[in-house]
């Protein structure tokens, strides 16, 4: 399949009053998230992954014996991982749906400590990666990390929420601050209801 760019499903500077500014957008979206569809084009084409589905790519290319994955893998699950980031946010606050709230705090005991680990997660991944809330395949709600581009699907988890800790993520308005990023993103930015719909 072709990797396309989705347009964001709120304006560009949307998200600019709750922490995520126009400037960062510009460059996440629009040249980062870019290069990753860009660039897997060009790996896939005339390949056997040419014509399967995104997460067919991922789970048939991710090698769980490497730190460093194939260029295909690094640019199809980053695409991935930003259509679903893009997605997980709003511009409006949104109010944690019941159905999630007790699902969560029957996991973790409470919202607050649900995120904390969550963005202990993120703040503790070294380097580049991803903080993820997964349905794990026990059915059990988990808070995990990963380096780079590896996501929850090559662990047969399903994603309910990911925050995105690259440094392209943060750096503009956050500088070297990601706690502070990743409280900002639980606290003001998050869709709970698009994390409710994927449970």
């Amino acid at each position: 399949m072709s990797l396309e760019l989705s347009d964001l499903p709120y304006a560009i500077d949307a998200l600019n009053e709750h922490g995520m500014s126009r400037e960062t957008m510009e460059y996440h979206h629009d040249i980062h998230h870019k290069a990753y569809v860009d660039n897997g084009n060009k790996l896939l084409k005339d390949t056997a992954w040419e014509n399967k589905s995104l997460e067919e790519i991922i789970v048939g290319t991710y090698d769980a014996n490497s730190i460093t994955q194939n260029g295909i893998f690094n640019n199809v699950s980053q695409h991935w991982n930003h259509e679903q980031f893009w997605q997980m946010m709003s511009p409006s606050k949104i109010k944690m749906p019941s159905e999630l709230e007790n699902a969560l705090t029957n996991s973790f005991g409470s919202i607050e400590k649900f995120k904390e680990e969550f963005c202990n997660a993120g703040t503790t991944q070294f380097g580049s990666g991803w903080c993820w809330l997964v349905k794990d395949k026990d059915e059990n709600l988990k808070v995990i990390k990963t380096e780079n581009g590896v996501n929850p699907i090559c662990f047969g988890q399903k994603t309910l929420l990911g925050c995105d800790v690259w440094e392209h993520s943060y750096y503009i308005d956050f500088r070297n601050k990601r706690p502070a990023y990743l409280k900002n993103f639980v606290d003001n930015l998050v869709n709970w209801e698009n994390v409710a719909s994927r449970l």
